[in-house]
């Protein structure tokens, strides 16, 4: 049961739970500055709000479930987490039916939330946040905390992004745990260890599907059997009927191809990477963890998150893995330093690989979201120092021995990207500069891996918060806007229309929180082709800027369910209630 107190400038929430009391106090008191940054963070789970407002009119196509996670509780007790990326895991759905939308969030109860509830202060360490014994602890204690963050077990708070598996959906992070969940209740089952399916300590959560559902992922397997390298592995959408006997598909991933980091000891971070319908793109930035350094972090009283440095002075080095021969094109191909954390997509043409990404000139962004920042000097101390810029890079497959030594070698129309050939064997790449202030993008994902002509991002300048939803042509070097006064909107989800042929036929869902405190957060759901607002869906409850998820279409839920219903004896799907929403926004 959760209980509410607000007043103005400041907010306690109280939960209570197994009994106990925990309350979580808002970070930002200050009066002129909380109501505006309180939307990065949630501070507690409210239960069955009141119906709110809802205008225009929805699609009567669209129905299903969008499936958000971010960061939401960053304070427990008296204690708080350093940095945004930090927060606890808040999950949150949207639900669709017929003209009706629902609303639902909760959060993911992971072994990191349930030790921190149970000791009513933070005891487990996440990436800019380094939690440290009870003073009151005797010396044995401390001393196997010490030896269990020299190689640390990581953190299962999985608050980046929602992946689905098979019939199964996931909440994910950046470790090797994931968590899956109920994508109906939020409700969270278990806890999945990749460690036991591959060997890896660290993952992206923006895996890749193809036509059939498969899963590709890459991970980073630090010093294994005296090796640090990347790996590429795939996940089967269903076990073959012979092998099914109950079993997840987690338990046939296998290997597809692994790339030997350049140092043992400081691999590259990376967030993302591209596929073809042939190729894996990955980026080995300049963007490092410092692996001894990260040993050591617990014992010299800093986050893991101080071992990563950008180094600008080096080279970022471009992998092409061919998916039919599982192994690394021959061509060493390289830019200049930046950090990309999200690909936006990737093409083959002309006998090369278009692929485009977010790309800046250093590692400002992940500095700006420490919570130290996030005051009432918000705006002068969270001034990114680059841009957020679309950049098309264009790759050869194959280098012709017989070009001269600084010829381009690509040789296709589309873009004026340029792979310079050195006299060492090693190409040098210099993008195209497509479009700046631009971040979290999303594409039609039947042209992933295609050609294709948009790209639909959130609006961000100088600051990292977003402020606009924008629709990006390619083809054109156009774009369409949405944006409205003090709003903050997430990530844009498009959803095509049944049969499309067109690739912007279909939605943008985003949902939209207020810096304003008298503006209620809520859905929004533009048409993609012209962006003019379809309709919006008001929630009364404290809502957070989220991350990442997905939109689960009604037919994709209903065969998941039924096949539960037949594995457990129980009737097939049924449409969601107001009494088991939380939330339901009615015309």
């Amino acid at each position: 049961m959760w209980t509410c107190s607000c007043w103005t400038g400041a907010a306690t929430f109280v939960e209570q739970m197994d009994g106990r009391t925990h309350s979580h106090s808002a970070l930002f008191d200050t009066e002129a500055w909380a109501p505006r940054l309180n939307r990065l963070c949630r501070f507690s789970h409210v239960k069955r709000h009141p119906t709110s407002s809802q205008a225009g009119r929805i699609p009567p196509w669209l129905q299903g479930t969008l499936l958000r996670n971010g960061p939401g509780m960053h304070t427990v007790g008296d204690s708080r987490y350093n940095h945004w990326f930090d927060g606890l895991a808040l999950l949150h759905s949207f639900t669709i039916r017929d003209g009706e939308v629902y609303y639902r969030s909760k959060y993911l109860r992971s072994d990191s939330y349930n030790a921190n509830m149970e000791a009513n202060r933070i005891v487990v360490s996440e990436f800019g946040t380094m939690a440290y014994p009870d003073p009151c602890k005797n010396i044995f204690s401390k001393a196997f905390s010490y030896l269990s963050h020299t190689i640390p077990d990581f953190t299962d708070n999985c608050l980046i992004n929602i992946m689905r598996c098979g019939e199964d959906f996931y909440a994910t992070t950046e470790t090797n745990y994931m968590r899956r969940i109920d994508p109906q209740t939020l409700e969270t089952l278990e806890k999945v260890d990749y460690r036991k399916y591959v060997a890896i300590n660290l993952a992206t959560a923006h895996p890749h599907y193809d036509g059939a559902g498969n899963v590709l992922n890459m991970g980073t397997s630090i010093v294994d059997k005296g090796r640090t390298k990347y790996v590429i592995f795939k996940i089967p959408a269903a076990v073959p009927e012979a092998k099914r006997k109950g079993k997840s598909p987690l338990k046939h991933t296998e290997v597809f191809c692994s790339i030997p980091s350049r140092s043992l000891l400081s691999p590259s971070y990376y967030h993302s990477f591209g596929v073809t319908e042939n190729y894996v793109v990955f980026l080995e930035q300049p963007f490092r963890l410092d692996i001894l350094k990260m040993a050591t972090a617990y014992m010299r009283g800093v986050s893991w998150a101080s071992c990563m440095a950008f180094h600008r002075e080096d080279k970022t080095h471009i992998h092409i893995i061919d998916q039919r021969t599982r192994k690394p094109v021959h061509t060493r191909l390289y830019t200049d330093a930046m950090v990309v954390f999200h690909h936006v997509n990737a093409y083959e043409e002309g006998g090369c690989v278009v692929f485009d990404v977010i790309a800046y000139a250093d590692s400002s962004l992940y500095d700006l979201f420490y919570l130290a920042n996030l005051n009432q000097d918000f705006e002068e101390n969270c001034r990114l120092t680059s841009v957020p810029t679309l950049r098309r890079f264009a790759v050869p497959l194959h280098v012709d021995e017989n070009a001269e030594v600084g010829s381009n070698l690509i040789k296709v129309s589309s873009t004026t990207a340029t792979a310079l050939k050195e006299g060492d064997g090693q190409v040098y790449c210099q993008p195209e500069l497509l479009f700046e202030g631009l971040e979290l993008p999303r594409i039609n994902y039947t042209h992933n891996g295609k050609p294709y002509r948009y790209v639909f991002a959130a609006g961000v300048q100088w600051s990292p918060i977003p402020t606009k939803i924008l629709k990006y042509d390619i083809l054109t070097k156009s774009s369409l806007t949405w944006g409205e006064e003090s709003c903050w909107p997430a990530e844009p989800l498009f959803v095509p229309t049944p049969g499309a042929r067109d690739e912007d036929d279909g939605v943008i869902l985003s949902a939209i929180v207020s810096t304003d405190p008298q503006k209620l957060p809520f859905l929004l759901i533009l048409d993609a082709r012209s962006f003019s607002e379809l309709a919006r869906a008001s929630v009364a409850v404290e809502m957070p800027l989220d991350l990442h998820g997905l939109f689960i279409p009604d037919v994709d839920q209903a065969a998941s369910q039924t096949q539960q219903a037949r594995a457990s004896g129980c009737q097939g799907p049924h449409r969601p209630d107001g009494a088991a929403i939380e939330l339901s926004v009615v015309a």
